[in-house]
């Protein structure tokens, strides 16, 4: 399998990076339309890769058309938040860099499976769907890795327990109506409300929620996280691992919903997504859950579809 990779930025760089560390492709482009960067960036990291020993040649490019050989593009093209900015701030900007991408993708890739990142993630997931006319189990968005990645840290900060051992569950729009489901989550099994009171779930809930904005005030951007997640989601489409991961999916009457993409649980392997999981939900899940896709319908109406 090849990877490109859309867009050489932070997240862009971050998320090549560990697709080289894990030796996803002998060959990893990276792809860029500001002239020198996505070559500076891939030499960068093939001196990293060279003295792990490590196989995965990184290609820095200018030239749109590598993606014609890719079984997978990860679309990262896009403005980033700033501080005091929600996801939802960049939709407009954003919607015509990832239509143009899309296009472009589309006309040299008809059969890729497509990971998309750029935000407000759960919009730009169902307007690349829609622009590119992929079938709908080849393109997924980013959103749910990378927020179970935080839930899951804040589970480690508050019962001082392995997160080897912690298995973490967050659904619904990648932004401020996001769902860390609480219930859904454990370690070793064990249910998470057995190592946590109710004040200690509310208010991991809420960090979880609050905590990218928080970072992004910090230090300006999240970067290592995300390429981490997108890594870890292009890991199991190429070695067929049938994981089950969050990510923004295109719904079709899976949760009562249909038309958009919002974050749910999926078995992802070689056929991108293969299964939709539809968990159980509480009345309380339902309601936040379906204030997400109302929030994701929303921004959905306003695209240059």
């Amino acid at each position: 399998m090849t990877i490109s990779i859309i867009g050489s930025g932070k997240v862009g760089a971050s998320i090549a990076l560990n697709c080289g560390l894990r030796e996803l492709d002998p060959k990893i482009n990276l792809v860029d339309i500001i002239e020198g960067l996505p070559q500076g960036e891939a030499m960068d990291i093939n001196h990293q890769l060279s003295v792990q020993g490590l196989d995965s040649d990184l290609i820095g490019t200018n030239d749109f058309s590598v993606v014609k050989d890719s079984n997978i593009v990860i679309l990262v093209a896009g403005v980033g938040r700033k501080p005091g900015m929600t996801r939802m701030d960049l939709l407009k900007t954003n919607a015509s860099i990832v239509k143009d991408v899309s296009l472009k993708i589309s006309q040299y890739n008809t059969n890729a499976i497509l990971i998309v990142v750029t935000n407000p993630l759960d919009p730009m997931t169902y307007l690349a769907l829609k622009t590119t006319k992929y079938p709908k189990n080849n393109v997924m968005g980013m959103g749910g890795m990378l927020d179970l990645s935080r839930f899951a840290s804040f589970i480690h900060e508050y019962t001082k327990l392995s997160r080897e051992s912690i298995s973490a569950m967050v659904i619904s729009e990648h932004g401020e109506k996001m769902l860390p489901l609480i219930r859904f989550s454990s370690i070793s099994g064990i249910p998470l409300t057995n190592f946590i009171n109710e004040n200690q779930s509310n208010e991991i809930y809420e960090k979880t929620k609050q905590v990218a904005a928080e970072v992004i005030k910090l230090k300006g951007a999240t970067v290592y996280a995300p390429g981490n997640a997108v890594s870890s989601m292009a890991e199991a489409i190429i070695k067929d691992k049938k994981s089950v991961i969050p990510l923004s999916a295109y719904l079709d009457g899976e949760y009562g919903v249909k038309d958009v993409c919002i974050g749910v649980p999926a078995v992802v392997g070689r056929n991108g997504i293969e299964k939709i999981v539809e968990l159980p939900l509480n009345d309380f899940e339902r309601q936040e859950f379906e204030r997400g896709v109302q929030n994701v319908r929303e921004a959905i109406s306003s695209l240059p579809l």
